[in-house]
């Protein structure tokens, strides 16, 4: 079978946003065993949507379209493939009493043209979107077959992992079942990681190990195909313990697993309270922290203190440390946890100061970054960064970094001897 993916949306074309999209499909077609030839990206004009969708069909076994499933005018993505394979379009019942039922929750009158959502072509299979209002479809015409995806990263990928693929298996004919499992690495990057674990890669078969990097994380995808799903991880165990082996100490966690909600997960399970006194990242680290569900038990509060004086007057910073050292300094990021953990009466206390840029800092250059992670009363350690890009991307990575020796220090620290 070979593939081709249409991405509609003229913001595509406009920069506006990256199409990530094609990327995963790409990715898991690959693991079972469909050839990606083409990505197309076309704007939201039914024209020029018709002729992108007769070239894939002269060249394509296979055609997925992401995006143009919306309720406005522009959306137009299933309406356009109706008139050009003369099909009708109809209102999956399903889909538009979540849709009705949305809007009651959420107290919002629903507008008619929200309806159109509800549609999907006639005789497809109806691909349930759990994470959005517009239902997927797949179906085949001709030898051909067609999937419909919404655009949305959030709401494309669970419905391609959960319903697509299964789809395509059962198209294809195939009786085994795939299963992959994600390990999430920070304090390497990818190419050092390749390295490291080249000779797993050379030798992959089932699993196969794919390598991946991320804003957040860089990762290894571990992937085998198997008769059951007791059988395909018992595949994947004997390379996860030699990955392990090897970079281990670099893993922080599986799957969906993120750096905030593993740091939360710790915090939780071990009954710990944390409070942040941020700089240069100016409540980042929090906001992070508390995009994760049922973090309240465990985030006391914190403090942005963005220049010199706020230090002083809020964490009873000496103004002489800081005179001395300076706020991009150890001394500094070790003040700040002490004071912030005191100050919210928490069990840890954590800090960031530095040099975002894009000028250099009280005498540090752009890109100096230090992290202070207080833990009861046991010495304040300190980890320094020096960090090369935008001042926003260094921001981030302030963040991120924090997270990640936090997630660290709660996986290695002896606690009862450190909080008793």
């Amino acid at each position: 079978m070979k593939a081709e993916i249409i991405a509609v949306g003229s913001e595509l074309l406009l920069g506006q946003i990256t199409n990530t999209n094609a990327q995963f499909i790409s990715a898991r077609l690959a693991e079972v065993g469909i050839d990606v030839y083409y990505h197309t990206v076309v704007g939201d004009n039914p024209l020029r949507l018709e002729k992108t969708i007769e070239i894939a069909q002269s060249r394509a076994d296979l055609i997925i379209f992401t995006g143009g499933l919306g309720p406005t005018k522009d959306d137009l993505t299933k309406e356009t493939i109706a008139n050009m394979l003369h099909s009708e379009l109809e209102s999956d019942e399903i889909a538009l009493r979540f849709i009705e039922n949305y809007f009651k929750r959420s107290g919002r009158s629903m507008t008619e043209n929200n309806k159109k959502q509800a549609l999907v072509l006639s005789g497809s299979e109806v691909l349930e979107n759990r994470f959005g209002m517009a239902p997927g479809m797949a179906f085949e015409r001709d030898g051909q077959h067609y999937i419909l995806l919404p655009g949305p990263p959030h709401e494309m990928r669970p419905m391609f992992e959960n319903m697509a693929i299964p789809y395509l298996l059962n198209k294809l004919g195939k009786k085994e079942v795939i299963v992959s499992r994600v390990l999430k690495f920070y304090g390497i990057g990818e190419a050092e990681l390749e390295f490291r674990v080249q000779s797993i890669l050379a030798e992959q078969r089932n699993p196969t190990v794919a390598p991946l990097a991320s804003s957040e994380a860089v990762t290894l995808r571990l992937t085998s195909k198997a008769h059951s799903v007791e059988e395909a991880h018992r595949l994947i165990e004997p390379v996860e313990k030699q990955i392990r082996m090897l970079v281990g100490k670099f893993i922080y966690g599986i799957d969906e697993e993120t750096l905030a909600t593993k740091a939360a997960d710790l915090l939780k399970t071990k009954d710990l309270t944390i409070a942040a006194a941020e700089s240069l990242t100016a409540g980042q680290f929090m906001a992070e922290l508390a995009s994760v569900p049922g973090i309240s038990s465990s985030l006391n509060g914190g403090v942005v203190v963005y220049n010199e004086k706020a230090k002083v007057e809020q964490l009873n910073i000496s103004k002489e440390l800081l005179d001395q050292f300076g706020v991009v300094s150890a001394e500094c990021a070790i003040a700040l946890a002490t004071q912030v953990k005191k100050k919210y009466s928490s069990t840890i206390g954590i800090s960031l100061t530095g040099a975002a840029g894009p000028d250099p800092h009280d005498g540090e250059p752009m890109g100096t970054v230090w992290i202070g992670i207080a833990i009861g009363d046991n010495p304040v350690k300190t980890f320094k960064l020096q960090l090369s890009g935008s001042r926003n991307a260094n921001r981030k990575r302030a963040v991120n970094f924090a997270l990640y020796y936090l997630i660290i220090e709660l996986q290695n620290a002896d606690l009862d001897t450190i909080l008793n």
